[in-house]
């Protein structure tokens, strides 16, 4: 049995319910804890009963650190405060759970996730992380670090240490800007591997995990999952990739891309079956969006070609 644990609002919930439906294909014997960060996604999920999921209402967790910091975070902030917390929630609701890996809510399993365990076992260390991989074209480690968030396995007591140290450092500090060296949640897991080189273990197998800033670099039929960064609905019921910079082959936009589209139309139907209409994440048709994107192609197109003109800019 593996448990896992992911975290998301409302405005969600199709992704959620993507990640479910990719565990239920692929995951084999699961459990799927979801860190409810309001009280609709609660309701939503409670009154769809899935199979294998485990709620847990965030106000219900919080301790007294939580607590404080909270009025001090955005709701993105919030979000990655919380993170390094959620495997500890899973360890105290259930004394049975050996191990727990954290996974975004916009991760999606594209077959069975047994090669990461195995590699984790094979290391005998306690805490498993994931690197960006980055292709070189889209190489952001400077600000967004070299490790991902998005697929962490952490082992009951053994991987309490890292655990716990990296929970505190998002209580003193954890906001969406590059600061000293830091950014959210993230770039507090690049030394990890020389802070807790007997505790840490880096995915060798980096294909494994794929996501748009390396999709060029791997073949997709060799990932797990993918990382749907940036992907969001839109009011007309279009999806959009917000991170447009990407170059996405129409090999694994044909993989990943469009089963994950059904997948998300599959969750849309269930919460309206329940009475639900999700919400869109981004409030413009994709016509508008597209129009912006144009034209700030073409200024920057027009940039390069007659820098003397923008010098004011």
């Amino acid at each position: 049995m593996e448990h896992y644990v992911t975290l998301f609002d409302s405005l969600f919930l199709p992704q959620g319910l993507a990640l479910h439906a990719s565990l239920e294909r692929h995951a084999g014997p699961y459990t799927l804890w979801v860190l409810c960060i309001d009280d609709d996604a609660f309701e939503a999920l409670r009154k769809l009963a899935l199979p294998n999921l485990r709620l847990l209402a965030v106000d219900e967790v919080l301790n007294d650190d939580l607590r404080r910091v909270r009025p001090t975070r955005s709701r993105a902030e919030w979000c990655w405060t919380l993170t390094p917390f959620t495997p500890r929630f899973v360890f105290d609701a259930d004394p049975s759970a050996q191990r727990v890996t954290y996974v975004d809510a916009d991760v999606w399993l594209a077959r069975s996730p047994q090669p990461v365990f195995d590699e984790l076992e094979a290391s005998g260390k306690a805490v498993q992380i994931t690197e960006h991989a980055y292709a070189p074209e889209h190489d952001q480690s400077r600000l967004s670090g070299r490790f991902c968030v998005q697929f962490m396995t952490f082992v009951r007591d053994r991987g309490e240490g890292v655990r716990s140290w990296w929970a505190e450092r998002c209580i003193e500090w954890c906001y969406a800007r590059f600061e000293d060296g830091k950014f959210g949640d993230q770039k507090y897991l690049d030394d990890w591997p020389r802070r807790f080189a007997h505790d840490v273990h880096v995915l060798q197998d980096r294909a494994l995990l794929q996501g748009p800033w390396n999709a060029s670099r791997f073949a997709p039929g060799e990932a797990v999952a993918y990382h749907f960064h940036g992907l969001r609905t839109l009011r007309d019921g279009h999806v959009l990739m917000t991170t447009l910079d990407y170059r996405i082959p129409q090999t694994t936009m044909a993989q990943f891309y469009l089963p994950y589209r059904d997948d998300l139309r599959a969750a849309c139907a269930r919460l309206q079956a329940i009475g639900i209409s999700p919400r869109p994440q981004v409030d413009r048709t994709w016509r508008a969006l597209w129009w912006v994107h144009f034209k700030t192609r073409v200024r920057a197109w027009l940039r390069c070609l007659f820098p003397q003109y923008f010098l004011q800019l």
